[in-house]
């Protein structure tokens, strides 16, 4: 057995003529590649010719933009580099949405597209189109390669960029005649210059001795941990951070799951529907510790108001993120698990039992979401659905959402306990995201149970995947969020423009029918007493599952800020006779 894997790698080993084609696949597979994402068209059908040589699994998507988001999926649940594949002209601008979701996430992904002979560029050829252009303000990097002996060096360092610093995606774009030609492969020769980190990287003694002070020193602190903490795998030492000094901790939507949901000192998310106490916390705080988070617009809601009382420390490795939008009084500019690790024997306990006890008093009645059975009036709540997804999954589960109001209410009602669990797009906010990026996450962790919650708007712009998840032959469940409009859209409508609902009402096909179509088993819930069985049918039904869940029309997601107000100005839910929310007119 290891005979035939040294004969079968020995390409990889032994410099070898290849033809460029080759090439692609040797070095993916000498990056440690075993899965990619794609759609062939004739400027790539070199490669594609290629492919039955090497041990790659090739996904066949519906559409070259789910290609990007199953990539994108892959990378985030794994952490490893994620790889989607396209022809040139249209199927390499159909990745950009794909792209762009990545870059403003920092997640690390390379895409590899076929283009036009080289002697034919600039000619407007058949599909031929500048897409190194056009990505490149959402690409980390990205390369066109003409020449078979640039493709190895190129890929690989197309890797070692997609995952060193700040993580993100790199294009690489090859000419058919570069596909084509042949060329010596020789993967060692290939490998990139040592990664040489920002000349800004770097914090001193003094400054980490002055973090520590300003930690020591103060009454109210909260730590806002973000998306970078699950980059960095600086997990644990967040969570010493906060034990050590006893300090609260606020999460960004993509830093749900980098500190227990569970864990007494974890406030919840923060941001334009974050918690009520989170944002109220931020607010009174006289200091806030930034840790791998950028101050988002939906974090801080307006500038000139936020935490105007709170001393600032921004742990970050991307300098250009340091005082962009909040001005802070301590940069430590570096990789977030190396920072802490210098940071933490400084660090001495502290009691911060006064400061939680105010922030747990502030929570009032709004530690509903806390209750283990929501309260039911007979209606099905979207609430419903996430609280007793998370309830009979045991939270275990990966989530992969879409975007709107479903989005928020998953972050609000599953709790994660566990990194890498949540797959949603933050920065970009990408509707379509969710369907094939479950299955990007279900071919990046195998043996977990994949959930897609997904709304009935965001559904229908990649429902096509359901066929690429029939024909991979995977496990993976949806529920769809089935409210009849464009919810969030429509909430935005209903509270700013008199409720004046235009182009929100959505008309959709039976979705339980449209899955049968695709050859996926459905079920309609229409009560949260149907709910429990249903979801126990979805788990226990060997291949993949719909469920259509219809869900009240006109709810709104709480709290909310709206746009230009300060963190405290929150529009909080209402009292209204529905027992769900007779209770929450703290949140």
């Amino acid at each position: 057995m290891a005979k035939q894997a040294k004969q079968d790698n020995a390409h990889l080993i032994t410099p070898t003529q290849l033809t460029g084609a080759e090439i692609v696949w040797a070095t993916l597979v000498g990056e440690g590649v075993t899965t990619v994402f794609g759609y062939p068209g004739g400027a790539i059908l070199p490669a594609y010719d290629a492919l039955r040589k090497f041990p790659i699994h090739h996904v066949l998507v519906r559409h070259e933009q789910g290609s990007a988001h199953m990539a994108d999926g892959f990378a985030r649940v794994s952490g490893k580099v994620g790889v989607a594949i396209a022809t040139s002209g249209p199927g390499a601008t159909n990745l950009v949405t794909g792209i762009a979701t990545a870059m403003l996430d920092s997640i690390p992904i390379v895409c590899i597209t076929g283009n036009v002979p080289s002697k034919v560029l600039g000619t407007d050829a058949f599909q031929e189109v500048d897409i190194t252009g056009i990505t490149l303000p959402v690409t980390k990097h990205n390369f066109l390669v003409s020449r078979a002996e640039d493709i190895a060096p190129t890929l690989r360092q197309a890797f070692q960029i997609a995952q060193s610093g700040r993580p993100g995606p790199v294009l690489v774009d090859i000419t058919k005649d570069a596909q084509q030609a042949t060329a010596l492969f020789d993967f060692e020769a290939a490998r990139p210059k040592p990664y040489r980190p920002h000349p800004m990287l770097g914090f001193n003694d003094a400054e980490l001795t002055r973090a520590a002070e300003l930690i020591r020193e103060s009454k109210r602190p909260v730590i806002l941990a973000g998306h970078g903490v699950m980059e960095s795998g600086a997990m644990e030492q967040i969570r010493s951070l906060a034990e050590r000094a006893e300090i609260p901790v606020g999460l960004t939507l993509l830093g749900l799951g980098a500190f227990p949901a569970s864990h007494p000192l974890n406030l919840g998310m923060m941001g334009m529907h974050g918690e009520s106490w989170v944002n109220d916390a931020i607010q009174n705080a006289d200091l806030l510790i930034a840790c791998g988070m950028r101050f988002d617009d939906r974090v801080t809601g307006t500038l000139s108001s936020y935490a105007i009382n709170a001393k600032k420390i921004h742990i970050e490795i991307d300098p250009a993120e340091v005082n962009k939008n909040v001005k802070v009084d301590m940069a430590l500019i570096g990789d977030l698990r190396q920072v802490l690790e210098e940071l933490l024997p400084r660090v001495s306990g502290r009691d911060g039992s006064a400061w939680l006890k105010q922030i747990n008093q502030s929570k009032g009645e709004s530690a509903v979401r806390d209750i283990k059975n929501l309260p039911d009036s007979g209606h099905l709540y979207a609430a419903h659905v996430m609280h007793d997804l998370w309830r009979l999954t045991g939270g275990n589960a990966i989530v992969a959402t879409d975007v709107g109001q479903h989005q928020m209410w998953e972050a609000q009602y599953f709790h994660h306990e566990k990194p890498r669990t949540l797959v949603t797009s933050g920065g970009l906010g990408t509707m379509g995201f969710a369907l094939p990026a479950a299955i990007g996450a279900k071919f990046g962790c195998p043996d977990k149970e994949v959930w897609v919650i997904v709304g009935d708007g965001g559904f229908q712009m990649t429902a096509s995947e359901l066929s690429t998840i029939v024909q991979e032959k995977i496990k993976i469940n949806i529920a769809v969020i089935n409210n009849g409009y464009l919810g969030m859209v429509r909430q935005w409508q209903e509270f700013f423009y008199e409720s004046n609902y235009e182009a929100t009402p959505l008309v959709s096909p039976d979705f339980v029918k449209l899955a049968e179509a695709h050859g996926i088993p459905g079920l309609a819930i229409r009560t949260r007493a149907e709910l429990e069985a249903a979801v126990k049918t979805a788990r226990e039904t060997d291949g993949p599952f719909l469920l259509n869940f219809l869900v009240e029309k006109e709810d709104s997601v709480y709290p909310m800020i709206p746009a230009g107000k300060a963190l405290h100005e929150m529009i909080l839910r209402p009292k209204r006779k529905n027992p769900l929310v007779e209770t929450a007119d703290d949140e």
